[in-house]
């Protein structure tokens, strides 16, 4: 294992978080918490990562080239955050709340959404179709002006306003601004990043209470090993050979482990190095309070959801919750976690 690779609770330890327990879902074993960083820095851009990328930047709209796969995906990640919304609704307002919202095709209107590492702008045009004042920030100045570019062509998308925007920026600087969202979304980038703990604080510290954080990355098992290195990278060649590394895969559990901690500080809006508090009784509640069978979260707090591709179909589906403890989350998968509204 290489030397920049720590255990998660060093991490804490560094930055005087409390001990992270880790826990078990489905098959995926944790003897120890491997989130990949260097604890002593808050920045989370890889620049050798980034440069990568940027390179790629021109094909992002080629939906059969490299990020082919990532446009298959794309109509699922969409499906899955319209469905948890409407779940929000109807545990907030009811039923005929949600009923209601589901009548319309722009689930997300009047809301104030953010896509993290937003690429080419794959799901940043799919979230201001659905009706919400969309930001899309990239760490690669490349990616954001093959986005715009984009977006421009499209008349639905610029002629609404100021519905689609996007900025060359991290999670970690957006921080310092005052601006909240009510839904955050960071999809296929936790595993790119340098110092997933703090992305990870600075992603929930951008959302508003009562709002959502919506991840999508890769297990690390030998399953995705082979998949997504093995066979993605090498034999197959759907993507760029070093697009992805194995000790920066992050297992669900590690997610759920750090969200049993993790508590909002009040405090974090106007002080962008506080990375939340971790384990304090003066701190609000964790945004997750409780884990059920095979260590899996309340359905009222998280939420993990394998996504398989389908190769036969060349499709990828979003596998039902019951078969979360039975190892669909063995490669990829979704995550969705809510802040409490009392934090």
């Amino acid at each position: 294992m290489s030397t920049h690779i720590y255990e998660f609770e060093s991490q804490m330890q560094a930055r005087r978080y409390a001990r992270v327990w880790p826990h078990r879902v489905g098959r995926n074993r944790t003897a120890g918490l491997q989130l990949s960083s260097v604890a002593a820095t808050s920045s989370t851009v890889n620049a050798t990562e980034i440069a990568h990328f940027s390179r790629l930047s021109s094909l992002w709209w080629n939906e059969q080239g490299e990020f082919s796969l990532l446009h298959r995906m794309n109509p699922v990640r969409v499906r899955y955050i319209r469905e948890k919304i409407l779940e929000a609704t109807y545990e907030d307002q009811g039923e005929d709340a949600r009923r209601e919202l589901e009548s319309k095709c722009a689930v997300l209107t009047g809301m104030d959404v953010l896509d993290v590492g937003c690429g080419g702008g794959l799901l940043s045009e799919s979230l201001a179709r659905l009706g919400a004042r969309t930001i899309g920030i990239d760490a690669s100045e490349s990616n954001i002006g093959i986005a715009s570019t984009h977006a421009s062509g499209d008349p639905q998308l610029s002629s609404s306003g100021n519905s689609l925007e996007y900025r060359h920026t991290s999670a970690e600087q957006l921080v310092k601004e005052p601006k909240r969202f009510d839904v955050v979304c960071s999809m296929e980038v936790i595993e790119h990043v340098d110092n997933p703990v703090a992305f990870l604080s600075a992603c929930a510290q951008l959302v508003k209470p009562g709002g959502h954080l919506f991840l999508s990355t890769i297990a690390r098992t030998p399953l995705s090993y082979f998949i997504t290195i093995l066979a993605g990278e090498y034999v197959l060649r759907k993507v760029a050979v070093g697009t992805h590394t194995y000790s920066k895969f992050v297992n669900p559990s590690e997610l759920i482990s750090f969200f049993q901690t993790y508590r909002s500080s009040p405090s974090s809006s106007s002080n962008p190095t506080d990375f939340g508090d971790f384990g304090s009784d003066a701190s609000p509640r964790p945004w997750i309070t409780r884990t059920y069978a095979h260590g899996l979260p309340t359905r009222l707090e998280a939420d993990v959801r394998g996504i398989v591709y389908i190769p036969w179909s060349g499709e990828w589906k979003l596998m039902p919750r019951s078969s979360t403890p039975w190892g669909a989350v063995e490669c990829n998968y979704l995550f969705w976690v809510r802040r409490p509204l009392d934090s």
